[in-house]
């Protein structure tokens, strides 16, 4: 997993030996220039894949708690609990940008060491698919951003344009395409794939499956754009099992801890980081199995219990609370004690401890989201199937709603035990069969159930980029903002819609920054990006 490391070390390598050569004019043309005879380029591709799936703190400070996922009483989860900037504030802004672009610069350099080397083909056309995973989530967070001449600094760009995300998603599009056509089943597949392990027929699945995501992205903008491509994307191939999800193991032995779990595991993220009372009592009224299998209380009582990290707690369905977004531990009128329903503290231990305020809300299971060696979950099957199943839904050509449905119901609660090396958020087989038959797509509903269920599943799956993505373009689930008059919100009224801007942007390029704002709108959290217009 240190290939970044070893990348480096290589070209420095390569620099020093070229100097201790008679050929100088020759090789010091370019002395810091790899290529692929000295270094594999398939080790950028894993890198690339393991930098892009460590999200943490990218997504669970904002995205987890604008969707109403997660909920927290802890202060710098105010960020997306309360829309109220806390700790580094809007330092926090560039977490997704700064990963999303840390990753394609790796697969740019991947695709510059094999460029055309018909050896590598398989591997530039699976660069390529992960340049439009990763861009994706870029833009649907910020709207415009740098495509077009991104990864281009060797070439002197060192402020690239931002692209409008209307251009983005065309390219992408595009470029998935060619891409996924150029895919031959009978060449070599990458040798050094953390989604895969070089089967190119899953890479092929994958690429039609994210053609299907970028273009049912536009069902609100564009519907005739979005139904041409997501026709396409369903003659080409979709994933077709579990088998085909994109996720990434964590390596705790070898340095990569996963990331999520590295946050849940703070101690204050710990203790005060619960599962939001919208998901709960959602998934509750449903009866659904996947409660026990993702959510616990903490067995004890008093704050030390509550602290706890190496004591699993109760994942019985009965006892599973959610929280209420928007409250704290101040003592005034917002305190989560004064909230509807407030379950009561845990009780003091012994004298030397202390209650536990939110000790009989439901957090995030341990041994699932604590664990440093978990799965980290990029995209699914199920995914793929519910975006198939609305597409159908609309009258367009992708097969069966019904089945698509509950093809993604199954799935969905199937993928829960690839989050783990030893499964331990299972649901039983018979648990899921009964589930499916009692929850069947109904045509009036149908929009509504297949956009609620995908906010279950990225919820679970602790992909809230997609969440928050994906509310923002269905309208559900439908939420209720917060108010927190306590402190000044970023944002009132309303839920956020977008990621401002790193804050650095208008001092490192700020001719195409101030270009970007001036056509897509205010940089602040309630203009919406170009697919999200009313």
């Amino acid at each position: 997993m240190k290939k970044r490391y070893i990348y480096g070390f290589l070209i420095a390598g390569a620099t020093f030996m070229a100097g201790c050569t008679k050929n100088f004019d020759e090789v010091n043309t370019q002395p810091n220039k790899a290529t692929e005879a000295i270094f594999n380029p398939n080790y950028l591709l894993s890198q690339s894949q393991f930098t892009f799936s460590q999200t943490g703190y990218d997504q669970l400070l904002f995205q987890s708690m604008w969707t109403q996922s997660l909920a927290s009483t802890y202060s710098y989860y105010s960020n997306g609990d309360k829309y109220v900037l806390g700790g580094s504030g809007t330092g926090y802004y560039n977490r997704t940008w700064n990963r999303g672009y840390s990753a394609l610069t790796l697969v740019d350099e991947m695709k510059n060491l094999i460029k055309d080397k018909a050896q590598y083909a398989n591997l530039d056309a699976c660069g390529t698919i992960l340049r439009v995973l990763y861009m994706q989530r870029i833009t649907d967070l910020y709207g415009a951003a740098p495509y077009s001449q991104e990864g281009q600094a060797k070439s002197g760009v060192f402020t690239p344009v931002f692209d409008s995300q209307q251009d983005i998603y065309t390219a992408m599009l595009n470029q998935l395409q060619t891409a996924t056509a150029a895919l031959n089943t009978s060449q070599p597949g990458p040798t050094a794939d953390l989604f895969y392990g070089g089967d190119v027929a899953k890479w092929k699945r994958l690429g039609y499956s994210l053609m299907l995501r970028v273009a049912m992205r536009l069902t609100k903008v564009d519907a005739n754009t979005a139904r041409t491509w997501a026709e396409r994307a369903y003659a080409g191939g979709t994933m077709t099992s579990i088998s085909d999800n994109a996720k990434v193991l964590a390596d705790n032995a070898n340095g990569n801890s996963n990331d999520n779990a590295a946050a849940l595991l703070v101690t204050d993220d710990f203790r005060e980081v619960r599962w939001a009372k919208t998901l709960i009592d959602y998934m509750k009224a449903n009866n659904d199995p996947r409660v026990s299998a993702i959510a616990e209380v903490t067995v004890g009582n008093g704050k030390t219990a509550n602290e706890d990290r190496g004591t699993a707690g109760n994942s019985a369905f009965a006892s599973q609370i959610g929280m209420p977004n928007g409250y704290d531990l101040l003592g005034g009128a917002t305190d989560i004690s004064k909230a509807p329903g407030y379950p009561g503290a845990t009780p003091a231990a012994d004298a030397k401890d202390a209650p536990a305020p939110v000790g009989k809300y439901s957090r995030p299971r341990l041994l699932v989201y604590g664990d440093r060696n978990s799965a980290n979950i990029v995209y699914t099957y199920g995914e793929s199937e519910l975006l198939l199943a609305e597409a159908a839904s609309r009258g367009w050509n992708t097969g069966a709603a019904a089945t698509h449905f509950a093809n993604a119901l199954t799935a969905d609660m199937q993928t829960l035990a690839q989050l783990n090396n030893t499964p331990v958020a299972t649901v039983a087989t018979g648990d899921i069969a009964a589930y499916v038959a009692s929850h069947p797509l109904l045509p009036g509903t149908a929009l509504q159930q297949i956009n609620m269920e995908y906010w279950v599943h990225t919820s679970a799956t602790f992909n809230f980029n997609e969440t928050f993505a994906n509310w923002r373009r269905s309208g559900f689930p439908v939420l209720t903002p917060v108010s927190y008059p306590t402190l000044g919100q970023y944002i009132s009224g309303a839920v956020p819609r977008r990621m401002p801007y790193p804050i650095t942007l208008p001092q490192t390029n700020g001719a195409n920054y101030s270009a970007a704002v001036s056509a897509q709108g205010a940089d602040n959290f309630a203009t919406r990006v170009w697919w999200d217009k009313q």
